[in-house]
């Protein structure tokens, strides 16, 4: 009988020892045996490390032990996510959305008539009060907030979005519109 038979048969003697050593680490039959096979496979895999004389049961709880520490690690940075509860919370919007959005707003923004888009710079994109670009503007604060509001009622028209339900409303969105505001009124 070849040295590759032979091992063959001493890991199948001490398959029920690798078995019940898992058991007693994991106290979880299904693991246990698949701890066992893949203590198996890494023993046949690695057969010519192995010399003979030494304790081959040694060898395997070994190999069994390291396979089920390096286990237990990774399940304890993994998460049981039966519902998907946690993937949903750790979806992130595209990022392509924004930019498509972006660009959108820029080219609306551009065809509004100048003092529209004045108004709607010096409120939306700068942050300013309506009496603050009424001064600027040297018009009245009524015709200020006229102003803003045909422009984004244009622009919301333009872009074909109701009542701003359809726009992505976050934090780098909100930034990203205030520079290219600013950025336009330059």
């Amino acid at each position: 009988m070849s040295d590759r038979h032979a091992f063959h048969a001493l890991l199948g003697d001490e398959t029920p020892a690798l078995r019940a050593f898992a058991r007693s680490l994991c106290h979880d039959a299904t693991l246990a045996d698949d701890l066992a096979q893949e203590t198996l496979m890494k023993a046949w895999a690695k057969r010519d490390s192995f010399r003979q004389g030494t304790n081959l049961r040694a060898w395997l709880f070994t190999i069994l032990r390291n396979t089920f520490y390096s286990h237990f690690r990774k399940r304890r940075r993994e998460v049981s996510d039966t519902d998907g509860e946690h993937a949903a919370r750790l979806a992130s919007r595209p990022t392509q959305d924004h930019a498509l959005a972006l660009n959108d707003f820029v080219a609306a923004l551009h065809t509004l008539p100048e003092d529209q888009r004045e108004a709607l710079v010096l409120v939306g994109g700068a942050g300013l009060s309506y009496e603050e670009a009424a001064e600027i503007c040297a018009v009245a604060v009524g015709t200020v907030k006229s102003r803003v509001s045909r422009a984004r009622a244009r622009i919301a028209e333009i872009m074909g979005v109701e009542n701003g339900a359809d726009l992505v409303a976050d934090a780098a969105m909100d930034a990203a519109v205030a520079r290219s505001i600013a950025g336009a009124a330059a």
